[in-house]
């Protein structure tokens, strides 16, 4: 089943607010997926890049960063959150620390990379996890949040989305994919690599993949109409930009709302009730085999 919820701020004057409000719309959706929730929010832009990582615990992840800058023979900005910590590193410098994490922090996974983006998952119920990385008090222009229920894999912290496999790219999806073994295959034969076996990885990968090949976010997920079989809706998020496609049967729920302030879209209408101006929103059902896709700069 699972739940999605994302929020899109046109209006620069609700920054401060878009982490309360996601965390409201993210707790909405627990009936949907009780198993692990898990979001992204894009922040104020850092002087490198931004890694999330993942560990064990606050010590584990203090010890990782403590001996990369050792090996750096530098400091490391590095804010915690729970079993999260978000690092700044120079860009010319994110493979040796990704090579460096690999070989010599084991336990250490690095979830999402970008300028502006950062990723949180966990087990648990998704008013929890809001809590545990304080989503509340986040701000940004835009984020996307999941609640998972695993229907076809273990609930596990791997499996919880958002996924990304590029810079400030990020996807959540609410269905299932029947050839994403296949694409998995295609892809890896590019050059792409997997951190699961989750179908919604993949998808992931082939966005990154086609926009790498010079097509638009809009472009590519047009592509994935054909390209990928099964039933799904994705909201997917980059540094500037928030998209929603829902697949040709569109089996899937989903619901949007608009006003000059801002674009949300939610698995159920109430996941949306607690936005201000509601009563006033364009509220509609995005179509089957559609793009609906926001800039801004």
């Amino acid at each position: 089943m699972c739940g999605i919820v994302g929020l899109f701020l046109k209006n620069p004057d609700l920054e401060p607010r878009l982490g309360s409000l996601l965390s409201t719309m993210l707790e909405t959706m627990t009936g949907r997926g009780p198993d692990s929730a898990g979001f992204a929010v894009y922040g104020a832009g850092g002087a490198g890049v931004k890694l999330t990582l993942r560990g064990a615990d606050r010590a584990s992840l203090a010890d990782a960063v403590a001996h990369l800058e050792s090996r750096l023979g530098r400091g490391v900005e590095a804010v915690a959150r729970d079993t999260h910590t978000v690092i700044d590193v120079p860009a010319a410098l994110e493979g040796d620390v990704r090579g460096f994490l690999g070989a010599e922090a084991p336990g250490i996974d690095v979830v999402s990379a970008g300028r502006r983006m950062e990723i949180y998952k966990e087990v648990g119920l998704p008013a929890a996890v809001a809590a545990r990385f304080d989503l509340a008090g986040m701000t940004g222009t835009h984020g996307i949040g999941h609640t998972r229920m695993a229907t076809e894999s273990a609930v596990t912290t791997n499996g919880a989305h958002p996924f990304s496999t590029g810079i400030d790219e990020c996807l959540v999806h609410n269905g299932s994919l029947s050839n994403h073994n296949d694409m998995r295959r295609r892809l890896e034969r590019e050059g792409l690599t997997f951190a699961t076996k989750n179908d919604t990885e993949v998808a992931a990968g082939y966005l990154s993949w086609r926009m790498r090949e010079g097509a638009s976010l809009k472009q590519a997920l047009e592509s994935s109409l054909s390209d990928l079989d099964g039933f799904f809706t994705f909201v997917v998020g980059t540094e500037t930009g928030f998209a929603v496609v829902r697949d040709p049967i569109a089996c899937k729920p989903a619901v949007m709302a608009e006003t000059d302030d801002y674009v949300a879209f939610g698995s159920e209408y109430r996941a949306l009730v607690g936005l201000p101006g509601i009563a006033s929103a364009r509220v509609f059902e995005p179509e089957p085999a559609k793009v609906y896709a926001w800039e801004r700069h």
